[in-house]
């Protein structure tokens, strides 16, 4: 699984021109399933994602968590992290999960974070054509890959 995590101060996505799911301040999070994907790999990267500390204390450090800042979690499906772009212009998703086994592992991973964190995750809608909006802050981005967890 591999996720793109970003601070924002306010998300939202939108389908068919009507917005689905918003936050305020807390963490957007472009999750990407490949076939060998498993509940393990849920589990690593829902704690490890939990307890990121990326929002900044009273002295401006980032030592605090979306836990700890009672954020709020947006979670979007997005099969184009697995990107393969070696070859040629146009990028090929054959490590992307089909649907029949990332459906289940992203509907696992939203449970999963909401256990560990407490926190209910608002969500996009698998396989639509989302617009998604944010105010990214700081910015302050995040790749987390839980096949590289050196």
């Amino acid at each position: 699984m591999r996720v793109v995590i970003q601070r924002v101060s306010k998300a939202s996505v939108t389908i068919d021109q009507k917005v689905k799911s918003a936050i305020n301040k807390g963490l957007l999070i472009l999750l990407g399933i490949e076939s060998e994907d498993n509940d393990e790999d849920i589990s690593w990267l829902a704690g490890k994602i939990a307890q990121l500390r990326i929002f900044p204390d009273d002295e401006g450090v980032m030592n605090r968590s979306v836990m700890d800042v009672k954020g709020e979690l947006l979670i979007i499906s997005q099969f184009t992290l697995h990107a393969k772009t070696k070859k040629g212009n146009r990028p090929s998703y054959i490590s992307a999960a089909p649907p029949e086994i990332s459906i289940p592992l992203y509907e696992r991973f939203v449970s999963k974070l909401h256990e560990v964190s407490g926190i209910e995750p608002e969500t996009g809608e698998f396989g639509a054509d989302m617009k998604v909006e944010l105010i990214n802050d700081g910015p302050v981005t995040i790749i987390i890959d839980s096949k590289r967890r050196e």
